[in-house]
This record gives C-alpha cells, sequence and structure tokens, in this order.
C-alpha cells in the first residue's frame, strides 16, 4: 500500500512569529532606501551630463577655427559654430552630412586618404584641403586626430585648423613682433655695452692724464735747457773770453741744469713708457673679442680688467689677487674681461658708501677647470633674489644706472665657453664664480 503524502501547511498569517514580519520590513526599508540612493545618484550624473553639454556647448560656440567631429563613417556629428558661419548655413544643418561635402571636390579624395590613415595610425595626421565657404573655397591646414569609446577603439575623427590666409598672417605678425623685440634687446645691449665703454673712457682719462701732465711738464723743462744752453754756445761761437763764459755758465747755473736735464729726460722717458703701457693694456683689453678660442691667462686678463675699473671709480676700493698668480685657460680674452669688467664694475657699485672697500679676486684649479672667484665686502644680495641675478633686465640699481643686462649677458658669455656662471657663498658680501676649460699645453 503507497505511502500518502500530505502537501506542506503553509502558516496563517496569524502563525507567523514577529521576528519574521521585522526581518521583511527592516528588507523592504532597505530596499527603499537603495532605490533612494540611486535616484539621488541618478539625478547627479543628469546634472554633471548638462553641465557637461552646456560646457561642451558653450566652447563649439566660442571657438572662431575650425572644429568638426565626426563618426567612424565619416558624417558629421557636431562643428564649432565658426563653422557654419563660415560655409553659410544655419546652427546643425550639417548634421549627418558626409564630412567631405564640406570641402572641395578636388580635395575630397585626399581627406578621405588621410582619415583613413588617421583611423589606422590611431594618430593624428595633417593636410591642407579647401572649405567650402561663401566666398569660395578657403584653403585650410586641418589636424584629423582619431577620438576613442571606453574600449579604447577608434570612434570617429576630430577635424580642427585654421585658415591659411589666417596663419600666415598671424606668423607674419609673430615675426614682425620677435623682430621688434630682437632690435629692442639689442639696442638694449648696445646700451649697455656703452655704459661699459663710458666707464672705461673715465679709467683712460684719469690714467693717461698723469704721465702725459708729467711729458707735457718735463717737454716745458727741456725747451727752457735748450734755451740757456742756446745762449751760452752762442757767446762759444762768438769768441766769448774764458772769464765771461765762466761768469755766464754760472749766472746761467748750467752746471745744475745739465743734472737737471737728465732728470727731465728720464722723466719724459718714464710717462712715455707709461703711456705705453696703458695702450697696451686697452689693446690687450679689446683684442681677440671673437673667433676662435685661445689659450690665455686668466690671472693677468682678470687684473687687466679690474684695473680699468678701478681706475674710472670715484670712491677708494682695494682690489686683492690671492691664488695661482698664472691660470692658463682657453676662449675668448676680450669676452673674458668684458665678464670680469662687469663683476668688478657691479662689486664697485655695491661697494658704493662702504667704509674700507675691498674686493677680492682668487684663482684656481677645480676638477680639471680654471676657476675664478670675485667676492666683496658689500651688503651681498638677499637669499629671495638668488634665483633672479642672472634673468635679464633685472636689477637692484637705482633707474638710469643699469640696464639690468651686465649678468645676463656675461652667464650667456661664459655658457658660450663651455662654463657656468654662478652666485657662490662663503664671502662676507656678494660672490661670484666661473669656470673655463684650461689649455691644451698647460702653458
Amino acid at each position: 500500500m503507497a505511502k500518502q503524502i500530505n502537501p506542506p501547511v503553509t502558516p496563517r498569517p496569524s502563525e507567523v512569529s514577529d521576528a519574521v514580519w521585522l526581518d521583511v520590513l527592516t528588507a523592504v526599508d532597505r530596499t527603499y532606501a537603495d532605490l533612494i540612493d540611486y535616484q539621488e545618484r541618478l539625478e547627479r550624473q543628469n546634472a554633471e551630463l548638462e553641465n557637461l553639454r552646456s560646457f561642451l556647448g558653450s566652447i563649439l560656440a566660442s571657438v572662431s577655427d575650425v572644429l568638426i567631429v565626426v563618426s567612424r563613417s565619416g558624417a558629421v556629428e557636431e562643428t564649432s559654430a565658426s563653422v557654419p558661419a563660415r560655409i553659410g548655413l544655419m546652427q546643425g544643418a550639417l548634421s549627418a552630412r558626409p564630412v567631405t561635402d564640406l570641402f572641395a571636390e578636388a580635395d575630397r579624395a585626399a581627406l578621405e586618404a588621410a582619415m583613413a590613415r588617421a583611423t589606422s595610425l590611431r594618430a593624428p595626421v595633417m593636410i591642407e584641403a579647401g572649405l567650402l565657404t561663401k566666398d569660395g573655397p578657403t584653403p585650410v591646414e586641418l589636424s584629423l586626430s582619431p577620438r576613442f569609446d571606453d574600449r579604447g577603439r577608434v570612434a570617429g575623427l576630430v577635424l580642427t585648423g585654421r585658415p591659411v590666409g589666417e596663419l600666415r598672417q598671424a606668423y607674419a605678425e609673430l615675426a614682425q613682433s620677435h623682430d621688434a623685440l630682437k632690435a629692442t634687446q639689442a639696442q638694449l645691449v648696445r646700451n649697455e655695452k656703452l655704459a661699459s665703454l663710458g666707464r672705461l673712457l673715465a679709467g683712460v682719462a684719469h690714467e693717461l692724464n698723469n704721465p702725459i701732465s708729467f711729458v707735457y711738464a718735463n717737454a716745458h723743462a727741456l725747451e727752457r735747457y735748450v734755451g740757456k744752453f742756446e745762449t751760452y754756445f752762442e757767446q762759444v761761437q762768438a769768441g766769448a773770453s774764458r772769464e765771461s763764459l765762466v761768469t755766464l755758465r754760472e749766472d746761467l747755473r748750467l752746471d745744475r741744469e745739465v743734472r737737471n736735464l737728465r732728470d727731465a729726460v728720464n722723466g719724459a722717458r718714464e710717462g712715455a713708457e707709461r703711456v705705453r703701457d696703458i695702450v697696451e693694456d686697452l689693446r690687450r683689453l679689446s683684442s681677440d673679442g671673437s673667433g676662435e678660442m685661445v689659450g690665455f691667462d686668466l690671472a693677468e686678463t682678470a687684473s687687466v680688467a679690474a684695473n680699468w675699473v678701478i681706475r674710472g671709480s670715484k670712491q677708494p676700493v682695494t682690489v686683492g689677487f690671492s691664488g695661482l698668480p698664472r691660470l692658463m685657460v682657453r676662449g675668448r680674452p676680450g669676452h673674458i674681461q668684458q665678464v670680469v669688467m662687469n663683476l668688478v664694475q657691479n662689486a664697485v657699485d655695491a661697494l658704493d658708501g662702504q667704509p674700507a672697500a675691498q674686493i677680492e679676486i682668487s684663482h684656481r684649479i677645480e676638477a680639471g677647470r680654471g676657476v675664478l672667484r670675485l667676492c666683496d665686502n658689500g651688503p651681498g644680495i638677499p637669499e629671495s633674489l638668488h634665483q633672479a641675478v642672472f634673468d635679464p633686465f633685472f636689477t637692484t640699481k637705482p633707474v638710469g644706472r643699469g640696464t639690468g643686462l651686465g649678468l645676463s649677458i656675461s652667464h650667456k658669455i661664459i655658457e658660450e665657453h663651455g662654463g657656468r656662471l654662478r652666485l657662490a657663498t662663503g664671502g662676507s658680501g656678494a660672490c661670484f664664480e666661473f669656470d673655463l676649460a684650461l689649455a691644451e699645453d698647460g702653458a
């Protein structure tokens, strides 16, 4: 006899425990809360999408260049407001049209090939094509850049560009601005060189004045001596008696004048030699300012340059030299002298009104290179200005006392020599250092 299976007994509501009902209500509350949270997230995302749509719309409306977004098949999806304005159509009239229809028929094949190449290469491609505008085909330099979907596949292209005429005009204006800037920079450099030349000439005039005055004074003395000797020898030739000649010699004090004559000749020669030395210093200062690199003594070059600046200084400044007495390096002596003169002049300006003003110049070899170090005992350079000292036109001098190009030009000159001009530390005031390659023969 088969066993009878009774169906499961479903409890009546009255028989469901409170715990079960509590679980059901909790699950319903949790589901409702999740639905509310999901709805809030959707609303936030919709708001973000609307903001993004508005943002992109404002960009497309404000872009003045040609901007066309196309699908993978080449149909127009979006354009900047400038495109239909150039073509002479209403906004939205270009949607779904083949992008090639917007360009001259002669350029369509090349445009299709460029679009295919950008898609296959997955990289931008440049092409020039004639956009059909109200005024006829206008050459446009286009950049075709692929755009990708969330799976990294090419979803279409973005065509951006500007009419070639506008580009050429912009390039021309840029070239004119660049030429004007170069002319201004060249003028400022010339002004800086003229200022340096003025300081140099002041030193030259001061230095030449003493020996030339000495030669001039001795020339006057020689002229007076010559007059006395001429008077004496005229009496000798006239056959004057011995007694009268002795008396005349005593009256003219010829014995003393003979001794003074030698002193006058020696003084005139010393003054002329001093002028010769000054001219030789000037020749060394102006020579080798350009051309190929040569070996020269950095210590001697720095000494000549520093002495010329000090000669033209209106305040007493002591310059000391230390380190190697002779340091052969390779470069253009005239350019390096210009650098040293600028550093010394800056130090002199910084020492204005400083008691016991002093500049110390030292020479050494470090890491196989010749190094010159120049320090002063002035107020120094604030740390906040360390990064700006070599910037063009930066200066702490009052208006009219420099263009701020000296250190910048010096920095460039040292860089052209393969070295580096830098602000150093360790001195009581400001310190600068630069390095140059040693001369190959070391002589």
